[in-house]
């Protein structure tokens, strides 16, 4: 076994970093990713720089390290932003923007909104008369707050 990584080179880290990516294409998430980039810049230091098969495998550990907590890292910060912009299974961010006809006279305050399938719980800063064009502007709760959709 010990012959068989002191005989590693240049071609066979280049090697298995393209197998590597091969097998990423397969669908593995982006577990073998960073395997087969860390495997290709060993292979590319090596080139460079002739180093014992001790310390090529210890630079492919850390760059595999290096790599993917890099990646991790980049990751995370998006998914964070992402859960800030998601509206997905959050029905009362949905209703923000959506529009409707008033069937009856709205009152200065509370009262109640046909949206789609659903009557809610709204609120007005005005009287709205019906037949009016409204729109829900923010969503406080279960209470959708809403204002005449002035046409442009």
């Amino acid at each position: 076994m010990i012959t068989l990584l002191e005989q590693m080179n240049v071609w066979h880290w280049l090697a298995l970093g393209l197998v590597l990516l091969l097998l990423e294409l397969l669908g593995t998430a982006g577990y073998l990713l960073w395997l087969g980039v860390s495997a290709l810049l060993v292979g590319a230091i090596l080139f460079f720089l002739p180093l014992g098969w001790e310390m090529q495998w210890l630079t492919f550990a850390v760059f595999c390290l290096f790599t993917t907590w890099l990646w991790w890292r980049y990751q995370h910060k998006q998914d964070k932003a992402g859960d800030e912009k998601r509206s997905l299974n959050q029905r009362s961010e949905q209703l923000i923007g959506q529009t409707c006809v008033l069937d009856n006279d709205f009152p200065l305050g509370q009262g109640r909104l046909q949206l789609g399938d659903t009557t809610w719980t709204a609120k007005s800063e005005s009287n709205i008369p019906a037949g009016t064009l409204v729109e829900v502007i923010r969503v406080e709760g279960i209470v959708v707050i809403i204002q005449e959709k002035v046409s442009q």
